[in-house]
Order: C-alpha cells, then structure tokens, then sequence
C-alpha cells in the first residue's frame, strides 16, 4: 500500500518540513524501556522499498538506519523501566515522546505539526494527530519507527550482555518461550517490568 501524502492528512498551510512523524518501539516487551523517535525531513529524502519497521529484514532497517541518520533531523527519547512501572504504558510512552521532541528542538528543529502512531491521548508541545496504523500509512512515521526499532534493539543487545542469562539480545524482552523459562529459572532482574501481569504475577506466586 503506497504512503499517504502529507499535504492530504495535515492542516492547510503547514510546511511540510516542518511536520515530524512520532513513533515508539518497546511497548509491549516485559523488560526493557520503550524508545521513541520523533523525526523531520527538513529535505527531500529519497527512501525506495520503504516498509513500517516490522517489516523490514534487521538488515534493511539498519541500511535505511544509516541513511536517516545523516538525511533526516531527529530526536530520540525513552522511558525507563522505572518510569513504566509508576506512570503506567500509556503516560511513560507519552513522557519518551516528550523527550524525544524535546531532544530534536535542542538540535534546532521545532515542528509545525507532528502527526504520531496509534490512537491514544496524548500532551505533546504542538498540535498533533494520531493515526492508527500510521507506520504503515505515513512515510515519516514510518522512518521513526525503523530509527526506534533499531535504537532499542541495539540497547536490548547490550543489556542482553550485561545480563547473559535472559537472552535478551534474541527476543528483545518480549515474553518468548525462551524469556519466561529464564524468568522461572533465574527469577526477575533490575530491567523487568513489575508492573507487567505476567512479571507481577509470577512474582506473587513466589516462583521467581
């Protein structure tokens, strides 16, 4: 399915430069922060077999990486685990937005307009619109998206390392077969979500 055009999804009269696409990865995972980038393209880009995030091979998304980091203006934030076990998923993930814009305004770049993934409310610094499905829609989410997933993989690899025996460098957090026998086996480290059911759960159950 081809990418909308910008100029049809945003207000009348906003420069198209001056949009930033917004997106999050690390939502759904059981350890680890969620990571999110918020992007502009303060120039036109040329970006062929551009996909959401998803899917793309881990090769692509580091090749389309590397081009956006050069090209592209852009911001990334995070929530930490900490932070998703007090606020709770929706209003961390609004906090890593937060950071993230605030990251790309220190690099000079203010948006117009951000138009962001998913549907929920949000408190962002300019007007917005969500989009469900907006990185599969919207070019420029899209890029966020892939500069998120490759940001977070590549943090999930490295506490992967500091922590050997939970195989997060594989599944990235997400509760595979593999993490939840680690989890029974060696019981919750610093980085799990204890606000998460299965988490607070076994937890209970004294089982880790």
């Amino acid at each position: 399915m081809p990418f909308l055009p910008l100029r049809k999804i945003i207000p009348e009269g906003t420069d198209e430069r001056l949009v930033c696409g917004l997106d999050e990865v690390g939502r759904g995972p059981w350890a680890g922060p969620i990571v999110a980038c918020a992007m502009m393209f303060p120039t036109e880009l040329r970006l062929d077999k551009l996909k959401d995030s998803k899917q793309l091979t881990e090769e692509k998304r580091n090749e389309f990486y590397k081009l956006l980091d050069q090209k592209a203006a852009y911001g990334i934030g995070m929530a930490e685990v900490e932070e998703i076990d007090k606020l709770g998923l929706i209003k961390a993930n609004n906090l890593a937005f937060q950071r993230a814009l605030q990251q790309l305004e220190e690099r000079g770049y203010v948006p117009q307009f951000i138009v962001v993934d998913g549907r929920d409310r949000l408190s962002l610094p300019q007007p917005w619109k969500t989009f469900i499905k907006g990185d599969e829609k919207i070019r420029i989410i899209a890029c966020a998206s892939i500069m998120a997933k490759v940001v977070r993989d590549r943090i999930m690899e490295d506490l992967g390392e500091k922590y050997p025996d939970y195989g997060f460098g594989s599944h990235k957090g997400y509760g595979t077969k593999e993490h939840q026998e680690a989890l029974k086996k060696y019981g919750a480290c610093e980085i799990h979500r204890r606000s998460f059911a299965p988490i607070h759960d076994l937890l209970q159950m004294s089982i880790i």
